[in-house]
């Protein structure tokens, strides 16, 4: 006798050698990549309209057919949470889309964000076969996700994952951002009494805060939060653990382990003349202001500078949202100054390319050393100077080294400083016996997420200073794992 699961994957392999006998493996690679739609750069370089607009179900399709089902799929080892690659295409392929939509939900907390914001092209799609093996452009995982989510979303039939009996046991998850949501979520499904506790006002972390809309709308991340409450997690926002109440005072409630996903808000400066100005930002300030607090709403009174030339300084993600941010707050000139070249930028090149487009000037081989102020302290240029690369560094992208002699001036009346984030204090100091890493972050197992404090885990920006969605949520799943593990060998 076949069990129900034997069957059903039977069935699975069925209908999955009729696509692809359908067409032929060799006319699949004769496809070319279907490019995601865009709105005029131009236009949307002054509104918060999202860039991408998604692809047709006729592009889907026409996309999905490139995938070769291959037999070892080496893809679903680029993806930090293991979604199932082919299997969600091939849904898409035979037109199923809420089926597709359903199999990313089995390992993906967030789909329709992950869609729009997974650097897919150094993780799945750098795994693709035809990135590896053909040379050509892979597969658009990516866009095929996002059209799924979407297409979920809008036919107004969401499935909400299945979540085991409630087994009464208390977990705790402090921080709700992609770490925290996924460890919730995961967690609940295996039948675990979930609150998430919020710092801020409004639940996503630095999905809300740190991501501008027209790259990730509210509306998105909302409906993926309203997904998790119907599972039956609980959130509290204006809530700091370690300040509004400790870890032991929630302990003494019940909560019998936490996952802490507080993620790393505290923002580095570079530490030269000039940096406490009027009309100097770090990148979370400014994006937090106008992302959450609504700054760039007529209604709102949330102060934000909206200058004429705009200088954001570094060459990440962020600085691609603050500088493409201050260009839709009417900046004249937005520029994004990077001590390397363009080939050493961390940002996600579609990122670089968007802002290219809607006018950004991207000035490389610079460094500032000095801010000047005019009478009344605010900034009104930047002092330069140039720089030349030399030998790779531990990162592995070569050094910059200052030219003598090259110092100039550039006017200004805006700097975000965007060079990275470090996590907040509170944590040590609420808790001092964790053992924390000379950077500031929690030190885990990281096989299971389980730091120095048995009943403690950790993930995401707070153990590695800084880092993506989708990594985020890798660690969110395996410290669920951690922490199931520990609740049941606590039981036996």
């Amino acid at each position: 006798m076949f069990s129900e699961e034997e069957i059903k994957e039977e069935r699975e392999k069925d209908w999955r050698k009729e696509l692809r006998e359908k067409i032929k493996s060799s006319d699949r690679a004769k496809k070319e990549r279907i490019s995601m739609p865009e709105e005029d750069a131009t236009s949307r370089s002054r509104n918060s309209v999202e860039v991408n607009k998604g692809l047709s179900v006729e592009q889907a399709l026409s996309e999905s057919e490139r995938c070769l089902d291959c037999a070892n799929p080496t893809c679903i080892s680029g993806c930090p949470v293991g979604i199932n690659i082919p299997k969600f295409i091939k849904k898409i392929e035979s037109k199923d889309f809420a089926g597709a939509a359903i199999i990313l939900k089995e390992t993906n907390t967030l789909p329709a964000v992950c869609g729009r914001v997974c650097p897919q092209e150094i993780q799945c799609e750098a795994r693709c076969f035809y990135t590896l093996k053909l040379g050509k452009d892979a597969v658009g995982i990516g866009n095929l996700e996002r059209f799924a989510a979407d297409y979920e979303r809008n036919s107004g039939k969401i499935s909400i994952p299945e979540v085991s009996k409630n087994n009464g046991i208390m977990i705790a998850v402090a921080g709700s951002g992609p770490a925290g949501l996924t460890a919730a979520c995961d967690l609940s499904r295996l039948g675990y009494q979930v609150t998430v506790f919020e710092a801020l006002h409004e639940i996503g972390g630095v999905l809300k805060y740190g991501i501008p809309g027209f790259r990730l709308p509210n509306e998105i991340i909302n409906l993926e939060i309203d997904n998790l409450r119907k599972m039956g997690i609980h959130f509290e926002t204006n809530y700091i653990v370690g300040k509004t109440e400790s870890f032991h005072e929630l302990k003494k409630q019940g909560y019998q382990a936490f996952f802490i996903g507080s993620g790393a808000g505290l923002p580095n400066f570079m530490n030269i003349p000039g940096e406490n100005l009027v009309g100097i930002f770090s990148s979370n300030e400014y994006l937090t202001r106008v992302n959450l607090m609504g700054a760039s709403k007529p209604e709102y009174d949330t102060p934000v500078l909206s200058g004429k030339k705009v200088a954001v300084i570094g060459g990440g993600n962020t600085a691609m949202d603050s500088v493409r941010t201050a260009l839709r707050l009417g900046a004249e000139k937005a520029m994004i100054i990077y001590r390397r070249t363009m080939d050493e930028m961390p940002a996600r090149k579609e990122e670089m390319k968007h802002a290219l487009e809607e006018g950004v000037e991207i000035i490389t081989l610079q460094n500032p050393v000095a801010y000047i102020g005019n009478d009344k302290s605010r900034v009104r240029q930047i002092r330069l100077q140039k720089m030349t690369l030399g030998e790779p560094d531990a990162s592995g992208r070569r050094r910059p080294v200052p030219v003598e002699n090259s110092e100039y001036l550039m006017d200004v009346d805006t700097v975000i400083v965007s060079v990275g984030v470090s996590p907040s204090p509170i944590i040590p100091l609420a808790l001092p016996e964790i053992e924390m890493t000379r950077w500031g972050t929690i030190k885990v197992n990281p096989d299971n997420m389980q730091s120095s404090v048995p009943w403690i885990f950790a993930g995401g920006d707070i153990v590695r200073g800084g880092a993506t969605v989708i990594l985020a949520m890798g660690d969110g799943r395996k410290a669920a794992i951690g922490i199931h593990e520990f609740i049941q060998n606590k039981i036996k």
